[in-house]
């Protein structure tokens, strides 16, 4: 169960969840896609945009099966809550025991879908321009000395999330904050960025990769539903790949291997090392009888 979730929008999380749920494919995984922003739905225009595109140009592309939970009008919000869980759960159970490994999209705000989104996560992957406007929202820093004052609403609602995933049924959250939007160059303002987010995630405990650059084909693969590990040529492209594509897939491929997903003998072996220390959490250690009174 992969999430993609940050409480910013415009950071990246539907063009970073379609890439991860491409790449699964392409590596021979059956995979689902879920969307949970019912009001801007860009990761379900994007599955239809590629359905769509590969009907009528006559081009086999890998579509993930996909739903998506609509915004639930009731007069309570407790009866709408209900109503987006069951559709929710109801969902999942259709698409979980017949794939290997299910995506789900969150919106770009505090909602009750995406608490319960973080909650039931493997692996959470927490997109975030490279600037201090994003990192806001992982953290509070000294303006003068860049030091962590206090982590964030949001840094403190995943931190519960995964003490409660970890009480429920003994799993670790594997939770990875990428980096999108990182300039060819480096300035001050970004290594002041990534010294932070170390120190942070020295603190909260996730992990750091780099994700997508500024580019503008990320941006025209949306319409026609490609992306950048698709075959990119005349016939996809109508006109011939350029570097720039090139290194999108570069990017896009690194930043998989970045999440250390279960899809190889590594991959499974880490898993089974979590699962082992989320175990053994809490248990007593046991000592030799020497210290035994």
């Amino acid at each position: 169960m992969i999430v993609v979730g940050n409480e910013k929008g415009g950071s990246g999380k539907s063009t970073t969840a379609m890439h991860v749920a491409v790449a699964l494919l392409k590596s021979g995984y059956t995979v689902a896609t879920v969307d949970l922003d019912g009001r801007q739905l860009s990761l379900t225009r994007y599955v239809e945009n590629r359905a769509r595109w590969s009907r009528n140009s006559g081009v086999a592309l890998q579509v993930p099966a996909h739903f998506h939970v609509p915004p639930a009008r009731r007069e309570s919000v407790t009866e709408a809550e209900g109503e987006e869980f069951r559709k929710l759960t109801d969902g999942l159970a259709e698409v979980e025991s017949r794939h290997d490994f299910v995506v789900i999209d969150t919106p770009g705000s505090d909602t009750f879908l995406s608490r319960l989104a973080h909650r039931i996560a493997d692996t959470l992957v927490t997109p975030m321009n490279d600037s201090f406007i994003d990192f806001d929202v992982l953290g509070r820093i000294d303006p003068v000395s860049y030091e962590i004052l206090d982590v964030s609403q949001y840094a403190t609602s995943v931190r519960d999330a995964r003490r409660e995933r970890r009480q429920a049924d003994n799993a670790i959250l594997d939770w990875v904050v990428v980096r999108n939007r990182m300039a060819s160059i480096t300035s001050r303002n970004e290594q002041r960025v990534a010294s932070c987010l170390r120190n942070l995630s020295m603190k909260l405990g996730f992990r750091i990769a780099d994700g997508i650059s500024e580019r503008v084909i990320f941006r025209e693969f949306f319409p026609v539903g490609l992306t950048a590990l698709d075959e990119l040529d005349e016939r996809t492209l109508g006109g011939r790949p350029t570097l720039s594509h090139l290194a999108a897939r570069q990017e896009i491929r690194q930043l998989v291997a970045a999440l250390r997903l279960p899809t190889d003998e590594m991959g499974r072996r880490r898993v089974e090392a979590r699962q082992r220390y989320a175990q053994t959490i809490g248990q007593p250690i046991a000592l030799p009888d020497i210290f035994v009174s």
